[in-house]
């Protein structure tokens, strides 16, 4: 027996986030290596949200005894041209995930399984948060690809202490 549409979407999805996840833990080696720490944190805390995003996914699966199957993940790109490249990617890689994001809401919708709609609309508020961070990072960036001080000036000011969620779904293993 296979599983529907939205269980093969979500577990495929939960690979998108590692990928995700490798995918920054890349960049901020990048910047690390540049002698950048403010981006480089910002891209590490940024691979962590993608992991925890994974295991809410898996979480998930597993509180509606769905079938988890982890898929493997493509090597991150690792070799960047300079300090704007690694954030051209990963404001790509957050339009890729808003739109696999829309297709899984779709496929619920579709199967008329509203509890996985509802578990859905954070993940789809979270997108325009990333998306719109990751835009106003590359405009950073771009303008001053020659002053690296100016974009960890610019991270250190726009990276605050937000905090959890109270309202993003549990995360498997926290």
């Amino acid at each position: 027996m296979t599983d529907r549409p939205f269980v093969e979407l979500l577990n495929a999805q939960v690979g998108n986030e590692l990928a995700a996840h490798n995918q920054y833990v890349a960049c901020a080696a990048y910047y690390d290596g540049q002698t950048m720490p403010r981006m480089a944190a910002f891209f590490y805390a940024q691979a962590q949200e993608e992991r925890d995003h994974a295991m809410m996914m898996l979480q998930y699966l597993l509180d509606t005894d769905a079938t988890v199957r982890i898929p493997a993940v493509p090597a991150p790109a690792a070799d960047f041209a300079d300090v704007v490249a690694p954030v051209e990617l990963a404001l790509a890689q957050e339009r890729r995930v808003t739109q696999q994001i829309n297709e899984l809401l779709r496929t619920a919708r579709e199967e008329s399984d509203y509890a996985s709609e509802q578990f859905l609309q954070w993940f789809i508020k979270e997108q325009v948060e990333e998306v719109a961070t990751m835009g106003a990072l590359l405009a950073v960036v771009s303008r001053n690809r020659d002053a690296v001080d100016n974009i960890e000036e610019y991270v250190a000011r726009e990276s605050g202490s937000e905090g959890g969620d109270a309202g993003a779904p549990p995360v498997a293993g926290a």
